[in-house]
């Protein structure tokens, strides 16, 4: 088999959740944990850092990826879903799993993938351990799929666990209030590891508290309690540049970064606190290295679809966010961006909330329903059915570049155009 050929025996072979959501979905560890012992545990043979949380934690896991690299670390970098090309997810210091690797794992492993039939994630996640063991990385950074008790990356014991924030979202697996996200979300942490919590959130910081307690995990800290972004701007040469106190003092001035989401204030504080415990942990990463890194966080690890400008005049921007306090986020930024008219290609998966996140879009916009090319993805025409119950009007397009290039026809150059809701929305465009 080719790569090609290796792709599509492997999403055909193996159940994966972004697709076709609840069937893929397994509610043990059952699986990840024989395929962890036919590989002889490589997750044991290298350093690691887990995270995870609702929003915020792919690109915390970046950010960090991309210090450590700065810092001469031999860096792997596991995250989901991919965008473009599945070798998103597998990174070692910004270079993506090679296609060669790829297609001799799965024709090499086919007869154990075949009986014991791993979900895709879980094949994943065996793929990226083994890749980053058999390169001999010094330390990967590893991101959890939507959950974390039972998510297949919870076989490895990090330096540090970290949780960067809570908020509603896939409610059918991890639980309908914020403190059942959160237990699901605190089963990452373990006996003797420190703990870092991205943002304090009173009505469930005691669920952490108590898993640190029981877990006799190794302390835990809360970054939004020790580190503030006292100020942001952006700059000409197309950077965030921050302003960072630590209990009240100035330590990093002029702190830049090439991700220009208003979020990423919250998540480098997340990053900072993390660095801390890090070195105190026994790794050396300096100042110099947490400035050069974040400066190229994006383009050095090739984050894509956070608040990724794709074009000017008209401003195209595009965002996965795709929940409540996400898309809360980005539609503030959306509103405080310059424009005349604002032009929104939209599209959601069919299970989520949809009245519910189309309450935080603008009524005064012209939008451009879709859907996303997975069998997920909620049909345009119903979308458009529920956008006029909430107020808002637009046509519906069958694909997302249909929508796109519309949005494009109708818009002036001064106008914004914003592509979002789904990750999958966003991932068809920049396939286009």
């Amino acid at each position: 088999m080719d790569y090609r050929e290796t792709l599509e025996y492997l999403y055909s072979r193996l159940p994966m959740y972004q697709r076709i959501g609840k069937a893929a979905y397994k509610s043990d560890l059952g699986t990840t944990i024989a395929l962890d012992e036919y590989f002889k545990s490589p997750h044991r043979s290298f350093k690691s850092i887990h995270i995870a949380g609702t929003n915020g934690k792919g690109s915390v896991s970046h950010m960090l990826a991309a210090v450590l690299q700065q810092a001469g670390y031999n860096t792997g970098l596991y995250t989901s879903p991919h965008l473009r090309d599945f070798r998103e997810r597998v990174r070692i210091n910004g270079k993506p799993v090679t296609r060669e690797y790829v297609v001799k794992f799965a024709n090499k492993n086919r007869p154990v993938l075949e009986k014991l039939s791993p979900s895709f994630f879980e094949m994943t996640v065996a793929l990226a351990f083994e890749y980053f063991a058999t390169e001999k990385v010094d330390i990967a950074v590893v991101e959890t799929g939507m959950g974390g008790r039972l998510d297949s990356t919870n076989i490895i014991t990090p330096l540090v666990s970290v949780i960067t924030n809570i908020s509603m979202d896939h409610n059918e697996f991890l639980g309908n209030s914020l403190p059942q996200i959160a237990r699901e979300k605190a089963g990452i942490i373990k006996p003797g590891i420190p703990v870092v919590i991205g943002e304090l959130q009173e009505e469930i910081k005691e669920v952490f508290m108590e898993k640190t307690r029981l877990e006799k995990a190794g302390g835990i800290s809360f970054a939004s309690d020790i580190y503030k972004c006292d100020f942001a701007m952006q700059t000409p040469e197309g950077f965030q540049s921050l302003r960072i106190s630590r209990h009240g003092k100035v330590v990093y001035d002029k702190l830049e970064t090439d991700l220009m989401g208003f979020y990423q204030q919250k998540n480098v504080i997340t990053v900072l606190q993390t660095i801390d415990i890090l070195n105190q942990s026994g790794l050396h990463i300096s100042k110099k290295n947490i400035y050069e890194g974040l400066r190229g966080a994006g383009i050095n690890t090739g984050l894509l679809g956070r608040w990724q400008i794709i074009g000017s005049n008209p401003k195209i921007v595009c965002d996965t966010a795709h929940n409540s306090e996400g898309l809360r986020w980005v539609l503030n930024q959306v509103k405080a961006t310059p424009h005349d008219k604002l032009h929104i290609v939209i599209g959601f998966v069919n299970d989520k909330n949809t009245r519910e996140l189309l309450k935080h879009f603008p009524a005064d916009a012209t939008y451009y329903f879709t859907r996303a090319a997975i069998p997920r993805a909620l049909d345009a025409g119903e979308l458009q059915k529920r956008a006029l119950e909430a107020g808002i009007r637009g046509n519906s397009y069958d694909t997302v570049p249909e929508a796109v290039d519309a949005a494009k026809i109708n818009a002036g150059e001064n106008d914004l155009i914003f592509v979002g809701g789904s990750t999958f929305v966003v991932a068809d465009m920049l396939n286009d």
